[in-house]
């Protein structure tokens, strides 16, 4: 049985709708057929029966007069015209008794059957006896009738009808009823397969349809379409109405209408309105028809719906890659946390600085990324951020391998709808401010320095010339072989010492006006190289110049600039001591409006940590005696009344090595000084230099 209503639940619809139309149609005519036989079998036996009540009476009643006469002749006629004038051929004899019982008439030509006699009596006071019988070779329905005269009886009429004919009757009615029932029932079938065709062809095209919507194609159309729209109907000229010429939809599922009976609103609401609508009444269908039309408005609305979400998707789309490169771009570090502190999303500055990819940080915490330490100090921060909703700002020193690095930190609770849903943090290396910052302190220290050291060099500077003038006449006074005048002439050498200490300590904080006059750079690095080239040759150490000749004439003091050369010059040789190679190169920056001047040595370099110490006066990382601290003390001041810049860089960048024959034995790390001076006006301008490779930290 489960077999039977399995396979009956995988028929289709046509086929069920055909099936259960047939079971019905066929029941229905079983058991109408039925009815029909049986209503018609009892007619047709209670005709006959009738029929043969009549007949018996009926002879009966003619018989009366022939039997008072003893007229055997006319009673024989009776019974045998009764049967021979019977056209259903179903009477099958008749006879009549006196009223002793004794027959008088017959229409049996084989010989009266005695046992006839005494079946089926029947009383005076009946009109007529009826009685069922088999005689073996057939079965009769016997009707037996008293001749009365008055009230004496006088005779019995018995006529007998064949049972095999009537049931022949009967037989052939239930036949044409069986016919006309199979054919009622065929042509039921016929019209029930035509309106289950049809029904099932509708929903076969809703079916469809909806399996194109579902794979994706929304222009389709179920409903047929009308014999007239509406704009034909109604007259109407109206070409801003949203239904105007609009042929895939009706005008009630249309909102926004301008017929005048017609209600603002969208479907299914404005129906109410349509219903009484010509319009409406012309083209409004059965209940496929509306389940098809509204199909059709379901898929249009959707196919606008998702073609707004494209169109939103592809806004949001574009504003997350906008988004993503403003913050891909930016230098500041940028995340996104949960209110678990577990990464959203983060920015490819933010990646670089952990060093991991952006698949790597999404969906870790602090405690992933960083040490312990610094991911236990960064939790409880968090939270206390999430917990009272307010904002931090800080500035942060960290030191890794990259050395000392300043960062400002912005920490901000994300809230929506009053509900805090994560942590927005932004962090800003400011190293470089720091640096700057560092600088100009520095720079405000060696002005003060140079002020207080020219205080003190030119109360200094007057008795040094008394003690200096004094010295040289007394050396007049004595012969040189004297003991006294040597004593003398150490006094006198000790004191030229200091006079050249204090003469560099005024030219460090002079602020005098400079002869400020157009001047070739190349020339006086040529002159100062010149000059020194020879006292350096002794100590194997060469001078190469690659020199630009770009460069314009600059506005500047050609002494001055000369000592600084010579500064710089004698810094790199005392640095190489014997047997290496000075660089000078001299090169315009990309914007051409400053120039650079490079004095690179193959020395010993200078410490990390005393980079920036150089400068400052009575720094020296030379030995005892060999130097004051003052030589690049002085070329600071110079570099800086011209409104240039000074700064260096050890060990030297590879572009500066210097590959020259001459400069390919050991060396050191060597040190790179950068001198960068303004082609126009008294300061740098404020873009950087690209020739000048930054101090990696």
């Amino acid at each position: 049985m489960s077999a039977f209503f399995l396979s009956l639940h995988r028929r289709s619809f046509q086929s069920k709708i055909n099936l259960g139309l047939a079971l019905i149609i066929i029941c229905f005519g079983l058991l109408l057929g039925a009815i029909n036989y049986a209503v018609s079998s009892r007619a047709v036996l209670r005709e006959a029966l009738m029929r043969g009540e009549m007949l018996s009476m009926n002879l009966s009643a003619r018989s009366t007069e022939s039997i008072l006469s003893m007229n055997f002749l006319r009673l024989t006629n009776l019974v045998t015209e009764i049967v021979d004038r019977d056209d259903r051929n179903d009477l099958v004899y008749a006879f009549i008794l006196d009223r002793h019982g004794q027959v008088l008439a017959h229409t049996f030509r084989d010989g009266f059957p005695v046992a006839l006699l005494h079946v089926n009596p029947v009383e005076d006071h009946q009109p007529f006896g009826m009685r069922f019988l088999d005689t073996g070779r057939e079965r009769l329905y016997d009707f037996a009738a008293p001749v009365m005269v008055g009230s004496t009886r006088v005779g019995t009429v018995r006529l007998a009808l064949s049972h095999t004919t009537i049931k022949a009757a009967i037989d052939r009615l239930m036949w044409i009823n069986l016919a006309a029932t199979i054919g009622a029932t065929f042509l039921a079938l016929f019209v029930g397969s035509l309106f289950a065709r049809t029904v099932t062809r509708r929903i076969n095209a809703l079916r469809h349809s909806a399996e194109q919507v579902v794979k994706g194609n929304l222009d389709v159309q179920i409903s047929p379409a009308p014999d007239r729209n509406c704009w034909e109907i109604m007259n109407c000229t109206e070409q801003r109405c949203p239904a105007h010429e609009d042929r895939l939809r009706r005008c009630w599922y249309v909102a926004g209408t301008f017929c005048p009976d017609c209600s603002a609103g969208n479907f299914p609401d404005k129906l109410d309105d349509c219903r009484n609508c010509t319009v409406y009444c012309r083209n409004s269908g059965d209940e496929i028809q509306s389940l098809a039309e509204s199909f059709d408005f379901m898929a249009l609305t959707l196919k606008n719906h998702i073609e707004e979400l494209r169109r939103s998707e592809g806004n949001l789309a574009r504003q997350k890659q906008l988004l993503n490169t403003i913050l891909d771009v930016t230098p500041d570090m940028v995340t996104l946390q949960d209110v678990e502190l577990i990464y959203l999303a983060v920015n490819k500055a933010f990646c670089r600085h952990v060093g991991r990819e952006e698949s790597e940080i999404v969906g870790s915490t602090d405690f992933d990324i960083f040490s312990d330490e610094q991911a236990d100090r960064n939790y409880h921060e968090d939270m206390q951020i999430l917990l009272t909703r307010q904002p931090l700002s800080k500035e942060i020193m960290t030191r890794g391998s990259k050395g000392k690095k300043w960062h400002h930190v912005v920490k901000v609770p994300v809230e929506e709808n009053d509900r805090v849903i994560g942590l927005l943090t932004t962090a800003r290396d400011i190293t470089v401010v720091k640096q700057y910052q560092e600088k100009l302190i520095h720079s405000q220290k060696m002005e003060d320095l140079g002020r207080l050291a020219g205080g003190v060099a030119h109360e200094i500077n007057t008795p040094l010339s008394i003690i200096l003038g004094y010295s040289q006449l007394l050396l007049k006074d004595f012969p040189p072989d004297d003991p006294v005048a040597q004593d003398i002439e150490i006094i006198e050498k000790q004191a030229q010492v200091c006079r050249k200490i204090v003469a560099d300590l005024l030219s460090f904080s002079r602020t005098t006006e400079q002869a400020a006059l157009p001047m070739d750079i190349n020339a006086s690095l040529r002159e100062v190289a010149d000059l020194v080239e020879h006292i350096f040759r002794q100590n194997r150490i060469v001078i190469n110049l690659h020199l630009d000749d770009r460069i314009p004439p600059v506005s500047g003091d050609k002494e001055r600039l000369k000592q600084v050369w010579m500064n710089l010059f004698n810094n790199a040789a005392d640095a190489i001591g014997m047997d290496g190679c000075i660089s000078v190169t001299s090169k315009l920056c990309a914007h051409r409006r400053r120039l650079v001047v490079a004095v690179a040595d193959t020395g010993g370099g200078v410490d990390e940590n005393d980079l920036d110490k150089i400068f400052e006066p009575f720094f020296t990382t030379k030995p005892v005696d060999k130097g004051t601290g003052l030589g690049l003390s002085v070329t600071f001041g110079i570099i800086k009344d011209h409104g240039g810049r000074i700064s260096a860089i050890s060990p030297v960048p590879s572009e500066y090595m210097d590959v020259s024959p001459a400069c390919t034995g050991e060396s050191g790390p060597g040190t790179v000084f950068f001198v960068e001076l303004p082609l126009e006006g008294n300061e740098l301008p404020p873009d950087e230099c690209i020739e000048i490779p930054k101090k990696e930290t």
